[in-house]
């Protein structure tokens, strides 16, 4: 088996405090060693140059599969959401969805919950399970019928698979597209409370404390939810969340002038949330920064704001303006690493995140201080409907390993 060192590079360990100079040691698709690690003679030799190096970035929760764009961003791994055009209901599906990204990146689907998405009849979970299912998901939608989920819940449990779901009260947002406040009154939009995300959260905690059951809040977007996030972690409820870098750096203000690029699922918040969703992530109340990418084209957003479709473009964007994080001192890069590595592997139930003994060989070499400008003109994704448009940045990714192959 052939033996690969990555050497003179910044080691980005997400079990880490800090960057440490050392070497990667690879056989085959598999990391053997890293840190202070004796190379032997026969391995091949790769100079990092002073680059970071980091594990691929394992980005769960995506709308589209995208090539051009996870390639840019660092993405090996993308968990795709069951939303697709034929919802990922059936083990056909999930058969094809996994062999999708060969051999570029790897796709790991999850299973629709129910049929068709429609939140009614449970869908064969164990036999997706079976074709290659890493977890199981409501979609966009959150389940509102309490006797349906308290089964998927209870069947995925049994299975050992953790379920994701969309924490918003589905009685209370309606057809909204804007949370309530002022920038939604003055541009009279349709709009429901933010309460609507505590109100799925707290429904979902108790039938999870019923059940045993891993749930993962994809997106959790208020300090409410991330109140009841915390109570439940120090109960010893096995809860985790997510949040994407729009909820994190931008507010409710950016849909002025009617911007369809900030129409998003679940819809920007106020500024005080937003601040509480930093502080979710300093103190680790957040496990999961994901990029939801969900490419879409001028027929999806070139339309009144009611009328246009709601996703963000985020792949080739989530490194970068995560690293923001790092400027502000909230986590030090490593802590970033696991937040958009390591964890997302570890709900997956993946060998893949990190630098341990045995674990895939999948990495990102980055220039964490090269600055660039985002362009939704010139962005590497299928659709460029960012609403950072011309937001300059720093952080680009140099070189991709895939299972210890250069892409």
């Amino acid at each position: 088996m052939s033996k690969l060192a990555i050497i003179n590079g910044k080691l980005a360990d997400p079990a880490g405090d800090r960057l440490t100079e050392g070497s990667i040691l690879i056989e085959g698709d598999r990391i053997v060693a890293a840190g202070d690690v004796t190379l032997p003679q026969d391995a091949e030799r790769v100079d990092a140059k002073g680059l970071v190096v980091a594990p691929g970035l394992v980005d769960l929760g995506v709308f589209a599969t995208d090539k051009p764009a996870f390639h840019f961003g660092g993405i090996t791994r993308a968990a795709l959401m069951p939303d697709q055009s034929s919802p990922l209901d059936d083990v056909g599906l999930i058969q094809q969805a996994t062999r999708a990204g060969k051999p570029d990146f790897w796709v790991h689907p999850i299973a629709a919950a129910t049929r068709g998405l429609k939140g009614m009849e449970l869908a064969e979970i164990g036999m997706m399970q079976a074709a290659g299912a890493k977890a199981v998901g409501t979609g966009r939608q959150w389940i509102a019928d309490s006797g349906v989920m308290l089964r998927v819940l209870s069947y995925a449990s049994g299975l050992g698979l953790t379920v994701i779901t969309h924490p918003e009260d589905s009685g209370l947002t309606g057809k909204a597209v804007a949370t309530s406040g002022e920038t939604a009154t003055r541009l009279g939009l349709p709009h429901a409370p933010a309460c609507a995300e505590a109100m799925a959260i707290a429904r979902d905690l108790m039938l999870a404390r019923e059940t045993g059951a891993a749930v993962h809040f994809r997106l959790v977007t208020t300090k409410a939810g991330f109140d009841l996030i915390r109570g439940a972690k120090a109960e010893g409820l096995k809860v985790t969340c997510g949040i994407s870098p729009a909820y994190l750096f931008l507010n409710d203000q950016a849909v002025t002038d009617f911007r369809t690029f900030a129409r998003l699922s679940p819809p920007l918040r106020s500024e005080d949330d937003r601040k509480a969703a930093l502080e979710a992530v300093r103190d680790g109340s957040v496990d999961v920064i994901t990029s939801g990418h969900d490419p879409r084209g001028p027929e999806d957003k070139r339309l009144p704001f009611v009328d246009a479709s709601p996703g963000m473009a985020g792949a080739e964007t989530l490194l970068a303006l995560s690293l923001n994080l790092v400027r502000e001192g909230l986590v030090s890069i490593n802590r970033l690493m696991m937040l958009l590595s390591a964890n997302p592997a570890k709900i997956l139930g993946v060998n893949a995140g990190g630098f341990g003994t045995g674990s895939a060989a999948d990495l990102i070499f980055v220039d964490p201080d090269a600055p660039w400008i985002i362009d939704s003109a010139k962005m590497a994704a299928q659709a460029g409907n960012t609403p950072f448009d011309r937001v300059p940045v720093q952080g680009r990714v140099r070189q991709i390993m895939k299972g210890g192959v250069f892409l």
